[in-house]
């Protein structure tokens, strides 16, 4: 996906009512209050994608935060923490994204929250840039 595609495909997201139900669509995953879409894909050598990922993320929240402001940045670390280590009930999509990233950026947009984060799934998995769509205030 382009950046014009990646921008189209946040827009709508932003725009469309969520899903009744948890499932896949054309463009990611989503379910009761909050969709994702994967934006971008980084395969290869580790710190080479990591690092592209990365870049990736950076250059559309710069784009984005013409729109919106310049987001926030927010480690998820401790809401993972408080998942795995004191057994915490995160909500979706929460929940799964602090598991796979380590920091989002972030904006508030009418109702809704609007996250960028690059997912890091374990070895040999590709790093995927995700778009976050939720009216759910992380945790």
């Amino acid at each position: 996906m382009n950046t014009a595609e990646q921008l189209a495909t946040i827009d709508l997201l932003w725009g469309s009512p969520f899903p009744a139900d948890h499932g896949r669509s054309a463009v990611g995953w989503g379910g009761p209050r909050f969709v994702m879409a994967e934006l971008a894909e980084h395969g290869g050598v580790r710190d080479l994608a990591e690092a592209e990922a990365d870049a990736d993320r950076d250059g559309l929240s710069a784009l984005l935060a013409t729109r919106w402001g310049a987001p926030h940045e927010l480690s998820l670390w401790s809401v993972n923490t408080r998942a795995l280590e004191y057994g915490e009930e995160i909500p979706e999509p929460w929940g799964w994204l602090s598991a796979c990233a380590q920091d989002i950026h972030l904006w508030t947009v009418g109702e809704r929250w609007v996250a960028l984060a690059v997912s890091r799934q374990g070895d040999g998995r590709p790093y995927q840039l995700l778009a976050v769509i939720t009216d759910i205030p992380p945790p």
